[in-house]
């Protein structure tokens, strides 16, 4: 998913993009990354996605989206499973910089990641300049906004599931192993969206 050039312009030196991801510790649904170049003037109020309220977070969501360069990367359950979920957002974070490369047309962009670690030398598609930082969606505003992209455009993916599969409550925990998402999965067993290498579904396909 991409967007068009940032407004008003960046400058000619190397552009700085924010990368951050969402869905890590839910049970179901893929885990999503974004990566984001700002717009200058930059939209006002970014911040840590999980700080914001839901209508806060939405609009800048939107903003963001109309006025920023930004790419979107997606792993699915399947390949959660088949490389770990670190593996797995690894490769979402080089997807979303590839994305964002895409809709910028270059390819030399240096790389702000919330955290630890970066994927540099661990998914074998990455190849731009990395730094992470731990907290970095509160301390870098392009990193906040990667926040807001990667937990809404997760957010509407699993309202979709939802639809689907209106038992485990998705629309209202988003995958993650709340009490009722638990006693659902007790009850009906897992769904194709659930993530067969994490203990609590795989512990309940054992009793199934």
């Amino acid at each position: 998913m991409l967007s068009g050039t940032p407004q008003n312009g960046l400058g000619s030196a190397r552009m700085v993009a924010g990368v951050d991801e969402a869905g890590r510790g839910p049970l179901a649904g893929p885990v999503v990354a974004a990566a984001v170049v700002l717009c200058k003037p930059c939209p006002a109020g970014l911040g840590d996605s999980k700080a914001l309220s839901p209508q806060v977070r939405a609009k800048l969501d939107t903003t963001i989206r109309a006025r920023c360069a930004f790419g979107i990367g997606v792993v699915e359950v399947e390949d959660i499973d088949r490389l770990n979920i670190f593996g797995a957002t690894m490769l979402a974070m080089t997807l979303a910089m590839q994305r964002l490369c895409e809709a910028l047309g270059l390819q030399d962009c240096e790389a702000l990641i919330d955290g630890n670690l970066t994927p540099a030398g661990r998914n074998p598609g990455w190849r731009w300049p990395a730094r992470a930082i731990v907290k970095g969606d509160a301390k870098e505003r392009c990193i906040g906004a990667a926040s807001i992209l990667a937990k809404e455009h997760r957010d509407r993916l699993m309202r979709e599931a939802a639809a689907r599969h209106p038992h485990y409550g998705w629309d209202r925990n988003a995958g993650y192993g709340t009490p009722e998402h638990l006693a659902a999965l007790r009850q009906y067993g897992p769904s194709p969206l659930h993530r067969r290498s994490f203990a609590p579904v795989a512990q309940m396909e054992m009793f199934a």
